[in-house]
């Protein structure tokens, strides 16, 4: 039995990606067969790898991310007592990241005026390549839930190459099922910088689109809790 849900659950993760690439390069209007897809693929697996190495050396068990955190709680795999002090790092430090970027780039902000010319929330947070806030909230959940159930089969990721391993991890992931939504996976992650660029003084800022943020907060969430429920099961 071992073998058959080994090798039933790791040839659907082969194909989800693998499958998921041509899907996302092909068809029309998905991210992922722009320019610099493949760039912002790799940069967020590396943002990844790299911020899972500083957590680890300061202490954390390196979540960077709520669908970790309340999914591995939910099931037994994180103590409860931790949830809020992670919880409430990860939201913070989003925040602050986001607003270490508006002043690097402040001058560029203000030269670049229009959507056209790159000033949007996108910099920051996710939007759809196809609004359709069903599928939309489906392709948030499903990324998120194939990236926290392949991370729950890496043990302690915090320790050696496997930040490195989770960083690849976050670049097939974008590269398979980024292009529908930009794969936010991480609550966190969106929020923070929407709430960076909303508040701080961004200068041409555009809409931050707060209508769709429930997207990247509660889909990453319901894929987090069904990858670890799945894996405390099997």
């Amino acid at each position: 039995m071992n073998g058959f849900l080994g090798e039933l659950f790791g040839t659907a993760v082969l194909i989800v990606f693998g499958v998921g690439c041509g899907a996302g390069v092909n068809l029309k209007k998905s991210y992922a067969n722009g320019q610099g897809w493949l760039y912002i693929s790799i940069a967020w697996g590396l943002a990844v790898a790299f911020g899972v190495y500083v957590a680890g050396a300061l202490g954390s068990l390196g979540h960077l991310n709520p669908a970790v955190t309340i999914g591995f709680a939910l099931f037994g795999f994180f103590p409860w007592d931790q949830v809020l002090p992670y919880l409430l790092g990860q939201f913070v430090g989003a925040f602050l990241g986001a607003a270490i970027i508006i002043l690097q780039y402040y001058p560029h902000f203000k030269d670049s005026k229009t959507v056209e010319e790159g000033n949007t929330v996108g910099i920051f947070a996710t939007g759809p390549a196809i609004n359709n806030p069903t599928f939309n909230f489906l392709s948030e959940v499903i990324a998120t839930f194939i990236f926290i159930f392949t991370l729950l089969n890496l043990g302690n990721f915090t320790q050696g190459l496997k930040p490195l391993i989770v960083g690849l991890l976050i670049t097939v992931v974008g590269q398979a099922l980024g292009g529908t939504t930009g794969f936010a996976l991480n609550p966190a992650r969106d929020w923070g910088p929407r709430l960076a660029y909303t508040v701080l003084p961004v200068p041409n800022k555009t809409n931050p689109n707060w209508g769709y943020a429930w997207v990247p907060m509660v889909g990453p969430l319901v894929g987090g809790i069904l990858a670890a429920g799945l894996m405390a099961i099997i």
